[in-house]
């Protein structure tokens, strides 16, 4: 198992950065929130998990190896494979994840783009016990290096692409989250990305 790569990050992509490793470029799979603490050129150290199948090997990268634990966690329930998990965290820190379990809240795994109703309940029935308890504060930070030099716009629009959605409904979700982007000295990707899937959600 691949557990770390370390290295001068080489390219980013809306999904995935590609990490120079011996002289080797390692593409990583990332959250919208882990590729924004990513620059060109910068070193940068992310936890991994190697995903195997018969036709592929992925390597998915995160901030930290709490993330990791908690994506390869996620993948213990059924129907959950790694691109859901991965969903997962993109749109829920993990100790946001644990509360929403433990608190049995259904709307925020449903603001997770691919899970219903049905889906929720599932997934709070068979995470309840393998979470465990939240391990730091509801405003603790996440990231792994300077953020990029995109705009928050930029970077949200590539993200909501990235997980699937049409260029106009990326258009209309970051200008529906626009006013509270505005509203922040430094806004932050991750929790935009969150609202603009919620309010996503609400027009579909």
């Amino acid at each position: 198992m691949i557990a770390s790569v370390s290295g001068p990050v080489a390219a980013l992509a809306p999904t995935a950065a590609v990490i120079e490793v011996g002289g080797i470029g390692m593409s990583v799979q990332c959250t919208p929130t882990t590729l924004a603490g990513l620059r060109i050129g910068q070193e940068a150290r992310l936890a991994t998990s190697l995903v195997v199948r018969e036709d592929s090997l992925t390597l998915y990268g995160f901030a930290d190896d709490d993330e990791r634990q908690v994506f390869e966690l996620l993948q213990t329930a059924s129907g959950v494979g790694p691109r859901l998990a991965l969903a997962m965290l993109a749109v829920h820190a993990p100790d946001a994840l644990r509360r929403a379990v433990a608190s049995g809240d259904e709307k925020a795994l449903m603001a997770v783009p691919g899970i219903g109703k049905k889906g929720a309940q599932k997934l709070l029935l068979e995470l309840k016990d393998r979470l465990g308890d939240p391990v730091g504060g509801p405003g603790a930070a996440r990231g792994v290096g300077t953020a990029v030099t995109a705009s928050w716009r930029d970077q949200l629009h590539a993200a909501l692409i990235g997980l699937g959605y049409a260029t106009r409904e990326a258009d209309e979700a970051v200008a529906a989250v626009s006013p509270q982007a505005e509203a922040e000295e430094n806004p932050q990707v991750g929790r935009l990305l969150k609202a603009a899937l919620q309010t996503l959600n609400r027009t579909r």
